[in-house]
């Protein structure tokens, strides 16, 4: 059985597009969704520098196309299982079928944008805390008035709240762990940013969209979504939600997955992937970064996709096997 996963941000590197540009047809694609994005996506993913493509309005649309790019390469029709981590998440949706991979732009662009605006309302940001019994450190970032924004599994909790509420934490950490500051622009995945679940809501009942055509892992629970409206009314939510991303790797080791390709800039989750599932049995993990590595991804869908069906999974509606 395999998996899809797509990568969240801070995972971008400058430059990383830039040999997806000699692989036919993807420089026009890349032009074609800039216009749905409201960015460059030529320029942010091959040209511009650190500072330019850590700014969250780019970010995430950038993100988004360089995985739905690297995934257009795919034979997908034998993929079983997607998920994506915070933006990764309509990454995923596209690659699940359940939106069009315009849309998908158009939904990065917008959310993007909204978190931006929302990050200049108040200084805020995130602190990973590293170590500690998973549970007592999600305890004490809440007792610290701060949201546990991001569980990442592998001994990795993200805080996010007010810069002097995340001071504190890194000065009086929880038992057993250490606290580092991240480079991000807010508080993602926290009530902070209200005003950009508002401005996606606004949006949502325009979009089209409908039911996944492959299990496809929600961040919130680590469930599969059936239901296309089910699914835009969990990405508008996610914004302010925690990701779970710790519950979709209990699913992915759940459903028996034997096999996971990152999309590009990957790296990230198949490190936590390693790390969460060593007890278990680590699955095949491709990392797809490079036009180079789209031979190891195929040859990995043809050992391990399912050419016969899709897979169960408990769904988010009712935890019953779909």
């Amino acid at each position: 059985m395999l998996a899809i996963l797509a990568p969240g941000q801070g995972s971008q590197k400058p430059g990383f597009l830039r040999p997806w540009l000699d692989v036919n047809g993807v420089e026009a694609r890349l032009r074609w969704w800039s216009a749905a994005a409201g960015v460059d996506l030529v320029h942010l993913g091959t040209e511009a520098d650190a500072e330019e493509i850590k700014d969250t309005a780019r970010t995430q649309p950038l993100l988004v196309a360089a995985g739905l790019a690297a995934a257009e390469q795919l034979p997908l029709d034998p993929v079983q299982v997607v998920a994506g981590h915070s933006i990764g998440e309509l990454t995923a949706a596209a690659v699940a079928g359940a939106l069009s991979t315009e849309s998908a732009l158009l939904l990065a662009g917008v959310r993007g944008r909204e978190m931006a605006a929302a990050c200049a309302v108040e200084p805020t940001g995130m602190s990973a805390v590293l170590g500690g019994e998973p549970d007592a450190v999600a305890a004490a970032i809440e007792a610290a008035g701060l949201t546990p924004a991001n569980r990442n599994g592998a001994g990795q909790i993200v805080a996010a709240g007010a810069l002097p509420a995340l001071e504190k934490l890194a000065a009086e950490p929880p038992a057993g762990t250490r606290v580092r500051p991240l480079a991000v622009a807010g508080a993602f995945h926290s009530p902070y940013m209200a005003p950009a679940e508002q401005a996606l809501a606004a949006l949502a009942g325009g979009v089209t969209v409908t039911d996944p055509r492959r299990t496809l892992l929600s961040n919130a629970d680590g469930t599969a979504v059936t239901g296309g409206r089910d699914l835009v009314a969990r990405l508008v939510r996610q914004v302010t939600t925690s990701v779970r991303w710790d519950l979709c790797m209990a699913t992915l080791a759940e459903l028996g997955v034997t096999a996971v390709i990152e999309l590009p800039p990957a790296g990230t989750l198949a490190g936590l992937v390693k790390r969460e599932l060593k007890g278990t049995g680590v699955p095949e993990i491709v990392t797809l970064n490079t036009p180079d590595d789209l031979p190891a991804a195929r040859e990995a869908i043809a050992r391990h996709g399912n050419h016969e069906g899709q897979p169960l999974a408990r769904t988010a509606e009712t935890g019953e096997q779909a």
